[in-house]
């Protein structure tokens, strides 16, 4: 498995990850990674994508973990040592009070994180927060330096006292320490003024520094005290390094935060690198996978199924084939790894093996040529290969005769075939091509090269066997032409075969650029649809609300004539019946007059020129279906409510004579429409030139990517007021602008 790790190039994902790894621990279990069972391969994968989604903050697990086993060694570190493992501690059951209400898979791996309360207890109050031993560490301690503090004051009072009496034998005023024993500096020469003893001088001579007699007892009681301080202060600090190294929690705490840093680091791979998790099944489908090594990678979708077991790819050299297997190889390693891997969705077969015979592995010291380097990897496959393993072979057939090659390439093909494994193969082989083409278990396809620019674009074309090429380029290149005819004739089979594959292509790419149109007018006419669709429905709405308020008006007139009728009810009841029924009269008088409805819209007729109010387009009349209508507007028939059609008049016939100039030209600027808002305005400028009897009508429409251009004329040439039409001369726009003869 190390070699195929390393064929494959997982060592370089090891390292990305391990750059992303913010402690010692994280870093080693990225550097060690490897295929995990499957089990633990997905629970992986969910820590990270929790991690994806909930940041935390690791504490400095890579000092904890350093002091740990220097205390286990039974080192006695020291006061900030102590008190960094203290903190690292307490951050760690701090992340574990916040992950644990998670209740997730990172919750889980944040329960090892142990209970230190005890050891944390001991350090505050041993350790100041520099690390520095407290006075209160112990009662001997205290009472040590409830000593010395007096002392030292002492001492230094005795010294500055001597000094002022005698300050021509000193040099300058201070007190210094020589030797941890505190003294005065005297002039050279002056050691007779001030009895004491020797203990260091100046560079120069010219100072000497001595302790006097009067505090040797005091410094020596003074030294005393110091080493029984730094007797206890160690102790102290030895009791601490043993309460960490005896701590049981604190192995389970460094795993835990080994892996949460492991984890943060799989979530930082995926996002900075675009990988996406993984799921498991019976077959391998990756959708727009790439391999996460490459910078800007070419992104392809292939499967591999019971169907289509093996994917035998062709193409040139250097065309990706071979980055192509190592994009499978890596992904199926780095999901089985925990890993997110590089495609937009992955679906991957567990394998139980991973054969790949990639690249040119010579060995020297077994004076295997590269041929015999193949055959043994093949051999290792063919022998140890089941249904359930994946292989990976590069160039297969190369390195010996092309024919024998190709003839014991076809055998191990068969072979693995009937083993029933999955896989990818490359090759030049013409035979093998030919072998895969409609065989059952065996796919072909190829890496798309482009001719004109004479580089490959890394795109894998399924179904289509590969060309190398080789005479398209020479010819690219300018070889002579009897050269290549030559070359043409002395073709084999195999040659002839690369013939018809060129034909093949040229047809595909001609299917290819078709679909593309075909695709390009489906989406306008589905935007067309969807923007019909929301104007019905906002139809709809605004109807619906119509009838809302007429209801609304209907039942506050119903509750006022209910309001009126009863009141004149109980006016006859109390005996005014004749002044009852004269009201009555005349509400119902007054209810007659009220206005009628108002009047429907004007008189519309099938084949009439109409202005639909809302768009602001005239169009045509075709059918009335009662409240609604069908109108041909330009290219485009809708079905609209009749009342927002506005009746046209039909165009007078021009005059013989007019006092206005008539103008013989009217140009419409399109640039800048869509193709649907285009064909609306160059139908109302052709309705609008007809009715002005403008021969000719000129529609700028800029020259682009020809798109619009091309939809204009294909409308142009169904209309049956066009007589002609055809691009202005070259000083006047030439194909940016269609000039357009009217029929008369």
């Amino acid at each position: 498995m190390r070699d195929v790790l390393e064929v494959l190039e997982f060592p370089k994902v090891r390292a990305l990850l391990a750059e992303r790894a913010k402690t010692p621990l994280g870093q080693r279990l990225a550097l060690a990674l490897a295929p995990l069972p499957q089990e633990e391969a997905e629970r992986r994968h969910g820590l990270t994508q929790e991690a994806l989604a909930y940041p935390y903050t690791l504490p400095e697990a890579g000092t904890l973990e350093e002091a740990y086993q220097k205390a286990q060694g039974g080192a006695r570190l020291s006061g900030l040592e102590l008190l960094k493992s203290a903190q690292a501690l307490e951050e760690a059951m701090a992340l574990k009070e916040e992950l644990l209400p998670l209740q997730n898979l990172l919750s889980q791996v944040a329960a090892g994180i142990g209970d230190h309360g005890a050891f944390l207890a001991k350090v505050r109050k041993a350790l100041d927060e520099e690390g520095a031993v407290r006075d209160e560490a112990s009662p001997k301690l205290f009472a040590i330096r409830r000593e010395l503090k007096p002392l030292r004051q002492q001492i230094l009072d005795k010294l500055y006292a001597l000094m002022d009496r005698h300050p021509e034998a000193i040099q300058d005023r201070f007190v210094t320490l020589r030797r941890e024993r505190y003294c005065i500096p005297v002039r050279a020469g002056m050691a007779q003024r001030i009895p004491g003893l020797l203990l260091d001088e100046s560079e120069s001579g010219a100072t000497l520094f001595i302790e006097p007699l009067s505090v040797v007892k005091l410094n020596n009681r003074l030294q005393a005290l110091r080493l029984q301080e730094e007797e206890e202060a160690n102790r102290i600090l030895r009791e601490l390094s043993e309460r960490l190294a005896q701590d049981p929690g604190v192995p389970g705490t460094l795993k835990a935060l080994g892996l949460l840093d492991l984890v943060q680091a799989q979530a930082a791979l995926a996002r900075d690198l675009g990988l996406t998790r993984p799921r498991f099944g019976e077959r391998y489908e990756l959708w727009e996978a790439f391999h996460p090594l490459i910078p800007n990678p070419v992104k392809n979708s292939f499967a591999l199924d019971d169907h289509h077991r093996l994917l035998l790819i062709s193409g040139p050299n250097m065309g990706g084939k071979t980055a192509l297997l190592k994009t499978l190889g890596l992904a199926v390693l780095m999901a089985q790894s925990g890993l997110f891997v590089g495609a937009k969705r992955a679906l991957l077969a567990w394998p139980d093996r991973v054969f790949a015979d990639i690249g040119d592995e010579q060995s020297l010291q077994e004076s295997l040529s590269t041929f015999a380097g193949h055959l043994r990897r093949l051999k290792e496959m063919l022998e140890g290969a089941t249904p359930q393993s994946l292989v990976l072979i590069d160039e297969l057939g190369s390195g010996t005769d092309p024919e024998e090659g190709a003839a014991l390439s076809q055998a191990i093909l068969e072979a693995l075939l009937e083993r029933g494994v999955k896989g990818m193969v490359t090759t030049h082989l013409s035979p093998l091509k030919a072998f895969a083409q409609g065989r059952e278990g065996i796919r072909n396809a190829s890496m798309r090269f482009d001719l004109e620019g004479l580089r490959p674009t890394y795109e894998l074309v399924l179904g289509v066997p590969g060309r190398s090429y080789a005479l398209a380029i020479a010819r690219r290149l300018a070889l002579p032409e009897e050269v290549l005819q030559r070359a043409e004739a002395l073709l084999p089979e195999g040659g002839r075969l690369e013939a018809l594959l060129e034909k093949l292509e040229a047809e595909r790419l001609a299917l290819e650029e078709e679909g593309r149109k075909l695709r390009e007018e489906l989406a306008r006419a589905e935007e067309l649809r969807r923007r019909l669709e929301a104007r019905e429905a906002r139809y709809e709405e605004e109807r619906a609300e119509r009838m809302r308020a007429l209801e609304e008006e209907v039942r506050r007139q119903l509750l006022q004539v209910e309001a009126e009728l009863k009141a004149l009810k109980e006016k006859a009841r109390v005996g005014a019946k004749k002044d009852a029924l004269r009201e009555l009269m005349a509400l119902r008088e007054r209810y007659a007059k009220k206005a009628p409805p108002p009047p429907p819209p004007a008189e519309l007729a099938e084949g009439q020129l109409v202005e639909v109010v809302s768009l602001g387009r005239q169009g045509r009349l075709l059918e009335l279906r009662g409240e609604e209508a069908l109108v041909q507007v330009g290219p485009v028939r809708m079905t609209l409510k009749a009342k927002e059609l506005k009746p046209l008049k039909a165009p007078e016939a021009p005059k013989a004579l007019s006092t206005r100039p008539r103008r013989e030209v009217k140009e419409v600027d399109l640039r800048g429409l869509t193709v649907e808002e285009a064909l609306l305005e160059v139908d109302s400028a052709l309705e609008e030139a007809k009715a002005l009897g403008l021969p000719t009508l000129r529609l700028l429409h800029g020259k682009g990517t020809g798109a619009l251009r091309q939809a204009i004329r294909e409308a142009l040439r169904r209309d049956k007021r066009v007589e002609t039409f055809a691009d202005a001369p070259p000083h006047e726009g030439g194909h940016g602008v269609t000039v357009v003869v009217l029929k008369s």
